[in-house]
C-alpha cells in the first residue's frame, strides 16, 4: 500500500473513532419501542396507498362462423366487409377472416369405458375420418381416451399414419367416464398450440354423461372460450336414448292453434318444428350462460351440446341413419366449409360476461357463430 493509501486509512479511522461518542449520545435520547404522540395531537398515519387496478384485455377471440341460406346450404362468397361484429354491443374490427383454410390443432378425445364396448370397433375405423376429412393436409392431432382415468396415447401429430394406427388400438378402460376432466386436459393441451391464424378444436366422441370428476362444465366453458376452443362431439348412445324420446313441451300455446306469437326466423317457413328448434336453441344459450356465471353449479342435461353451442362449435347425436363414421364425416364438411372471424376486444372491458354478435350484410342468411366468452375479474 502507498504512503496515499496509508494516510487516507488513518483519516478514516480518526472520522470513525470521533463519530462514536456523537452514535452513542443518540442512543442514549431514543426511547424504545414506537414514540408515542403528545396529548392533543393528531396520530399521524401512513399516506395511503393507491389501489394497484388490473385490468385484464382479451388478446384475441376467434370465433367460426357457419353461414347458410334458406335452403340450409353454406354460404362460401363473403368476403371481410360482409361481416359486423360485436362485443357487448360495441362494433369491433375484424383482423382475420378465413373460409376454411386455417390450419387446426385438435385434440381427439374418445371414450374408452367398458359401457361402449359394442361400439369400440366401429370407432376403430374413424381414424382415416379423422385424418382426411376433419384435419385436412394442414392439421394436426393428440389423441386421448378417458374411462376412470385419462390417457395420452399420442402427443400433437401431423402424421395420419399415427393418428389412425392409435385411433385403431384404444383398449377398454374401467366403467367410469370422467368426461368433465378429460375434456379440461384437452383443452388444456390446445392452449399450448398457434392461435393466431390457427383453429383449436376439442373433437369429443363419448356419451353425455360423467361420472366422478373434479371440473364442472361452467369452468370447462370459460376455459374454453378464453383460449378460443371450439368443442365438437359426436354423442354415443346415451345421446341417442334422449333424442328418441318423444319432445315435452313445457310452454303452454298462448296462441290459437295454426298460429305462430312471434315472426318468423328470416329466410325459413314457420312451422310447429321451426319453433321448436327454435325454443330447443334458446335453452341451450341460456344453460351455456348458466353454466359460465354458475360455475360450481352442476349442468345435468345435453352436456355435449351445451359446451358444443357456448364455443361456437357443433354436437351432433348418433341415431336412426346416423352412424358415428357419417357424423364425423359432417363435422369435418361443416370445419372446412366455415368462416373464422378473429378481432381484439376493444371498447368493452368489463368484467363477466361478453355477449359476442355476428351479423352478415345480406338478407335471408342464417349466422350461426359462438355467442360469447365469460371474463372473470382477477382474484385479491
Amino acid at each position: 500500500m502507498g504512503r496515499d493509501g496509508k494516510q487516507c486509512t488513518v483519516i478514516c479511522a480518526g472520522l470513525l473513532l470521533g463519530l462514536l461518542p456523537f452514535a452513542a449520545r443518540l442512543r442514549a435520547q431514543s426511547p424504545e419501542g414506537p414514540i408515542p404522540p403528545r396529548p392533543g395531537a393528531e396520530i399521524q398515519k401512513p399516506p395511503a396507498r393507491k389501489e394497484a387496478t388490473i385490468k385484464v384485455r382479451v388478446a384475441l377471440v376467434n370465433t367460426p362462423v357457419t353461414v347458410r341460406n334458406p335452403k340450409g346450404e353454406m354460404v362460401h362468397d363473403l368476403d371481410r366487409g360482409d361481416f359486423r361484429v360485436y362485443d357487448n354491443g360495441v362494433a369491433q374490427l375484424i383482423t382475420h377472416l378465413d373460409l376454411g383454410g386455417d390450419p387446426i390443432s385438435m385434440v381427439i378425445l374418445i371414450e374408452n369405458s367398458s359401457r361402449i364396448k359394442p361400439i369400440l370397433p366401429e370407432i376403430h375405423k374413424t381414424g382415416i375420418l379423422f385424418t382426411q376429412a376433419v384435419l385436412g393436409p394442414t392439421g394436426e392431432a393428440a389423441v386421448l381416451a378417458f374411462n376412470d382415468s385419462i390417457d395420452k396415447l399420442l402427443d400433437f401429430s401431423a402424421d395420419s399414419d399415427k393418428i389412425e394406427k392409435t385411433i385403431s388400438q384404444i383398449k377398454l378402460g374401467l366403467s367410469g367416464a370422467r368426461l368433465y376432466d378429460a375434456m379440461d386436459a384437452g383443452i388444456e393441451m390446445l392452449t399450448s398450440r398457434p392461435d393466431a391464424g390457427h383453429r383449436r378444436v376439442l373433437f369429443v366422441v363419448a356419451e353425455a354423461v360423467d361420472t366422478g370428476s373434479d371440473r364442472k362444465l361452467g369452468e370447462l366453458l370459460r376455459k374454453a372460450q378464453l383460449a378460443n376452443v371450439a368443442v365438437y362431439s359426436v354423442g354415443l348412445s346415451t345421446t341417442r336414448t334422449m333424442l328418441d324420446k318423444e319432445p315435452k313441451s313445457s310452454v303452454p300455446s298462448m296462441t290459437p292453434p295454426g298460429t305462430f306469437g312471434r315472426p318468423p326466423i328470416p329466410g325459413t317457413v314457420q312451422t310447429p318444428t321451426t319453433e321448436q328448434q327454435r325454443d330447443a336453441s334458446a335453452d341451450l344459450l341460456n344453460a351455456v350462460l348458466w353454466a359460465v356465471t354458475h360455475i360450481t353449479a352442476t349442468v345435468k342435461d345435453h352436456p355435449l351440446e351445451v359446451a358444443a353451442v357456448g364455443t361456437g362449435g357443433t354436437s351432433l347425436s348418433t341415431f336412426k341413419d346416423r352412424s358415428i363414421e357419417k357424423a364425423i364425416d359432417e363435422i369435418g364438411g361443416e370445419l372446412h366449409s366455415q368462416y373464422t372471424l378473429s378481432y381484439t376486444p376493444a371498447g368493452s372491458s368489463e368484467y363477466g360476461y361478453h355477449e359476442i354478435k355476428v351479423e352478415v350484410d345480406r338478407r335471408d342468411l342464417k349466422v350461426r357463430a359462438r355467442p360469447g366468452y365469460y371474463l372473470a375479474a382477477p382474484e385479491s
